[in-house]
């Protein structure tokens, strides 16, 4: 059994948020009227994609009838939402085989690239706590040791990006002046890795133009160069 089937397993059973549990279970239990014959998830969900990856995607959290319903992060939520958002974004930059993130039988893959979250239960209002930010890190490096390559971290959104500094800050990497989130910022750390800044794909971001398509294309196309950079011979 490979490192990063351990972690999920691990991930799927923990119960160490209370509040966060009893809401996706009551999420799951009602059920939104368009999904009313769906068996929802319910569970924290973990990441997804190559466990070969070069480039690491941190979310916030899964969407109650996205993620928490169907298992797999920025899947489900709907046409047009986070998950096509991001997923025609990374099909564009080749990094997935399809534009869409429907459902978790649909076919999608990712090469060379791995979703995670920063808090892996969905959060009433998407507003999870510091303490429950703080409890659920350890799933997140956990699976970062069991990705071996990871050398681009776009962290979509500010709570991830505070979430993968905090990260840093527990194996005693600090970073002076401290990285500032902004869009497309680039920040070059110590462990070797680069962190990049990337506003978060939702619907509120995405339907104003605060994110747009090709605003996301710049930030993969970033990530790319960086890689490059890293590894001449093999990008």
């Amino acid at each position: 059994m490979s490192s990063l089937v351990i972690v999920h397993d691990n991930i799927i059973a923990c119960e160490a948020c209370p509040r966060l549990r009893r809401y996706c279970a009551e999420v799951a239990r009602d059920r939104k009227r368009a999904y009313r014959d769906d068996i929802y998830w319910g569970k924290p969900v973990p990441g997804f994609g190559d466990p070969m990856a070069r480039l690491l995607l941190v979310g916030l959290a899964p969407a109650a009838h996205g993620a928490n319903r169907t298992g797999r992060v920025f899947t489900g939520d709907g046409i047009g939402g986070s998950g096509d958002f991001l997923m025609g974004a990374l099909h564009r930059a080749g990094f997935a085989n399809i534009p869409t993130s429907r459902d978790p039988n649909d076919g999608l893959f990712l090469r060379d690239a791995f979703i995670a979250a920063a808090v892996r239960c969905a959060p009433p209002d998407n507003k999870p706590t510091p303490e429950e930010i703080a409890r659920c890190l350890p799933h997140l490096q956990a699976e970062i040791d069991a990705l071996p390559h990871v050398g681009v971290v776009v962290a979509l959104g500010k709570i991830a990006f505070d979430a993968y500094l905090q990260l840093l800050r527990r194996r005693d990497i600090v970073i002076r002046p401290r990285p500032a989130f902004a869009h497309a910022a680039r920040y070059r750390l110590p462990n070797g890795q680069t962190l990049v800044g990337c506003y978060h794909p939702s619907r509120q971001n995405t339907n104003t133009g605060k994110l747009t398509a090709q605003m996301m294309d710049a930030v993969l196309r970033q990530a790319r160069r960086v890689l490059a950079e890293q590894n001449p011979q093999g990008s």
